[in-house]
């Protein structure tokens, strides 16, 4: 029996739009890359021409097109709602990179219009898909850790983002720490009621000039009564951290960075391992191709995707109530937000 093709067009030529492109064409079962688009044709025309894919300049012509079942959305967080609008009407399936969107508003519009065309969204918070964090959930989800008492999150960057995309990013909590809010969620299960968030700069004063912060630590507060503390830094000299903690009242499960191999060398001056992986790039690669098999698995399927639309907004909830409490150095609970 032959496997159903999802045909598949994506909308962003940009770093995670290679990415994305790369992995459609070479590693997703059941899936073909049909079209890529970017404002910058030049741009989509290199991509296209290594995956023999159609290159546009304008994604309409990739909604318009009724070979192209589903659609991957990588271009600017500002064109996000608009295209995830636009793609419904067109009856496309839709993964969006994160965040949806800066605006509540817009993103409850553009979940309508999706529920209304019946068609399939998915967020990508790609490190729900990463084994180590999956691992975590099963067993906090098994009840292996019994009730959850403390969740604590370290993600850090090797290095700080240009200052052009400092500025349009949104602000560290909605780009950098909002894969963590994410986790927050998916690894406890819990919703969270109430954030207080501490930043400063202290990588770079241009990022402290262009409005924003490269160093925070953030503590939740969940429904189900458990704390949370997520820690963030834009620098961290020894490559890409990232490590999770859910401790319990029947015990701990935490997991470590993951490294290029497993050496541990023993001498005089000390004991020595390999620095981790370098970005998320080198970390995460998995997970990105693991996001997006089950995205096209849940369109062949009509199945709910695991990182709905829902999922998405969560986050960009928490990161509001951050940044609101940074600004008014306070608690804030997030039904202010709401």
């Amino acid at each position: 029996m032959t496997q159903n093709i999802l045909n598949l067009g994506v909308i962003g030529a940009g770093r995670i739009g290679r990415l994305h492109s790369a992995h459609l064409a070479t590693r997703i079962p059941g899936a073909r890359l049909a079209a890529i688009a970017d404002v910058n044709l030049p741009a989509a025309e290199a991509l296209a021409a290594q995956f023999h894919a159609a290159p546009y300049q304008d994604y309409r012509r990739v909604l318009d097109d009724p070979a192209i079942q589903a659609v991957a959305i990588c271009s600017s967080t500002d064109t996000h709602t608009r295209l995830i609008v636009e793609a419904a009407q067109a009856g496309k399936h839709i993964f969006c990179e994160k965040p949806i969107d800066f605006d509540l508003q817009k993103i409850d519009a553009a979940l309508a219009a999706v529920e209304q065309a019946g068609v399939k969204l998915m967020v990508g918070f790609n490190r729900r898909f990463d084994p180590n964090f999956r691992k975590v959930r099963e067993l906090v989800s098994a009840g292996k850790v019994g009730d959850v008492h403390l969740l604590r999150i370290t993600s850090r960057d090797p290095a700080p983002p240009p200052i052009e995309y400092v500025r349009v990013s949104g602000g560290m909590f909605l780009d950098m720490t909002i894969h963590d809010f994410d986790m927050a969620r998916y690894l406890t299960g819990s919703e969270v009621v109430e954030v207080f968030a501490a930043g400063g700069v202290l990588v770079d004063p241009a990022i402290g000039a262009a409005g924003d912060i490269d160093t925070a630590l953030v503590t939740l507060k969940f429904a189900n009564g458990a704390l949370g503390a997520i820690d963030n830094s834009r620098k961290a000299v020894y490559g890409y951290d990232q490590r999770v903690e859910v401790f319990g009242s029947a015990g701990m499960v935490a997991v470590s960075n993951n490294t290029p191999d497993t050496h541990l060398l023993s001498d005089a001056q000390g004991v020595h391992a390999a620095l981790p992986l370098y970005f998320f790039m080198e970390r995460y690669t998995e997970s990105f191709i693991a996001e997006m098999t089950e995205f096209v698995q849940c369109a062949q399927k009509d199945a709910t995707p695991p990182v709905t639309g829902r999922d998405g907004r969560a986050p960009v909830v928490i990161g509001l109530a951050a940044q609101q409490s940074l600004r008014e150095n306070r608690p804030v609970r997030l039904s202010e937000i709401e």
